[in-house]
């Protein structure tokens, strides 16, 4: 008898377990398709980028070398796997990044030359990212990957100056603020919905011409 209770005892924990592990298993999934996997792979890109620039100001020869071949690397698969009018420009910056490599290596990377490239190639990263968000289905749920990478965007604009920088932050910072019109969800979000993706546009128009 005692044997008997035993045996229900341990196949009610069994069942529990899998139970919960099943539920588990639900939540992971759950959540990596909340956080898409192209975006993943963009924060880790733009964190070698930084990486590259942080080590050549500290006049790491071998860091900036290191940091800038596995960045290339991971731009080279990003541009592989896009199919947009982008992708061109993203090869372009690619091979602006590897030209200074030799560079690196000898230590003649000289004054805000690593910066500008780096700077441009998270434009050419973020705008190819905006495009790919932007195909198929409503924006109202990429409201968080659009901001991020319209920042992204932003950020070789600086590297570029002048009336196009002026007129590209005027843009960019219209389209924010419109964004956050969809993050409010409801009627408000789809009013607001045409008008983001025509300033979406105008931004990666503004990229085009840009890179």
């Amino acid at each position: 008898m005692k044997k008997t209770i035993l045996n229900v005892v341990v196949s009610l924990a069994i069942v529990g377990f899998a139970q919960t592990a099943s539920v588990s298993a639900s939540v992971v999934d759950f959540s990596t398709t909340v956080r898409p996997a192209f975006q993943a792979n963009t924060d880790s890109t733009v964190a070698l980028l930084d990486k590259a620039v942080a080590a050549n100001a500290k006049g790491d020869k071998a860091g900036t070398v290191q940091a800038l071949q596995a960045s290339t690397t991971a731009l080279e698969a990003e541009a592989k796997s896009s199919t947009g009018s982008l992708k061109d420009k993203l090869v372009g910056q690619v091979s602006n990044l590897k030209k200074l490599i030799p560079l690196a290596q000898a230590g003649l990377l000289k004054g805000n030359m690593l910066q500008k490239a780096v700077s441009l190639a998270k434009t050419a990263l973020g705008a190819n990212q905006l495009e790919k968000l932007m195909g198929g289905g409503n924006l109202i749920s990429k409201v968080s990957g659009l901001t991020k990478n319209l920042n992204l965007v932003k950020t070789g604009l600086s590297a570029v100056g002048g009336s196009t920088a002026s007129s590209g932050n005027s843009l960019i910072n219209t389209a924010l603020g419109s964004l956050s019109k969809l993050g409010k969800g409801g009627a408000v979000a789809k009013a607001a919905e045409p008008a983001v993706k025509s300033q979406l546009n105008s931004v990666l128009g503004l990229v085009k011409g840009i890179l």
